[in-house]
């Protein structure tokens, strides 16, 4: 009788790629979808690269930053604004001014100004919908461009947070009562400066941004405001302040009265004069 051996023990292991490829054979015949990563060694995930945008800059300086991150000619970024498909008001007339939102931003090898621009002024869009500033500038009957406008020159003018709230009350207080609001930061954006001595000459230029001759607000923003400048542009501190000034830094002194206000900017002078600068009119409202 002929003896039939039985097949040998099969002592070879699957590899670690057999053992997958029957899985996802398995997986494949029940109709199950699975993504699996390359098994081979890949290149380790970009790590993004910060640009920050400090509140209060203006575009032309958020413009040059990211030329810089991006290594890119001087005035590619503003020339890419033109195409860039900003989502801004209809106010704005294509202007990012004011919508360039002071944070910190990723930045990697697909970044291109337009990508970075449209990233700034989404968020600015996003801060500006907050419900308290949104219900905060619709009870003022304001629009969003113009608690933005507002929120720039708060921005501008207060020498620190705290004061934001007392600065908006200023200017609501001037809007109220039809006065100029005389704000120096903004004939500083006309002149494309930024200065704490301002001569009589200044407040005289012709330009929409000179609120010594022109009422109400100017016409854009001034900088790039950030989330607290916009909340105090919509909630300002109950006063019945109509001039301030800062006579020394963290002294800003706010009051109701023009001769209560003059004694401020002698101060103010007297103080700049001690520091071995030239005595200016003042930096704010009123003088």
């Amino acid at each position: 009788m002929r003896h039939e051996h039985p097949p040998p023990h099969n002592r070879s292991r699957l590899t670690r790629r057999g053992r997958l490829a029957l899985f996802l054979g398995t997986l494949a015949a029940i109709g199950v979808v699975v993504l699996v990563p390359l098994l081979r060694g890949g290149e380790a995930p970009e790590k993004p690269r910060r640009l920050l945008i400090p509140e209060g800059w203006r575009a032309p300086q958020v413009y040059a930053a990211v030329d810089k991150e991006l290594a890119l000619p001087a005035g590619s970024t503003k020339a890419a604004v033109a195409t860039a498909g900003l989502a801004l008001p209809e106010e704005a007339k294509g202007n990012p001014e004011g919508y360039l939102f002071p944070a910190t931003y990723p930045v990697t090898s697909t970044s291109t100004p337009a990508t970075l621009l449209a990233h700034m002024v989404r968020t600015a869009n996003e801060k500006l919908a907050t419900r308290a500033v949104a219900d905060g500038g619709r009870a003022h009957g304001m629009t969003a461009y113009q608690t933005a406008t507002l929120a720039s020159i708060i921005e501008a003018e207060a020498d620190n947070r705290a004061d934001m709230g007392k600065v908006a009350r200023v200017v609501h207080n001037r809007l109220a009562k039809s006065m100029p609001l005389q704000m120096d930061s903004t004939l500083n954006y006309a002149l494309n400066r930024s200065t704490l001595d301002t001569k009589l000459s200044d407040t005289r230029i012709d330009s929409p941004f000179n609120t010594y001759r022109r009422q109400g607000l100017p016409p854009t923003p001034i900088d790039s405001p950030g989330l607290e400048a916009m909340a105090a542009a919509v909630a300002p501190t109950p006063g019945d302040w109509l001039f301030f000034v800062t006579v020394k830094p963290g002294d800003t002194r706010f009051s109701a009265t023009y001769e209560e206000h003059k004694k401020h900017i002698a101060e103010f002078n007297e103080a700049r004069v001690r520091a071995g600068s030239r005595a200016g009119q003042g930096p704010d409202a009123g003088t």
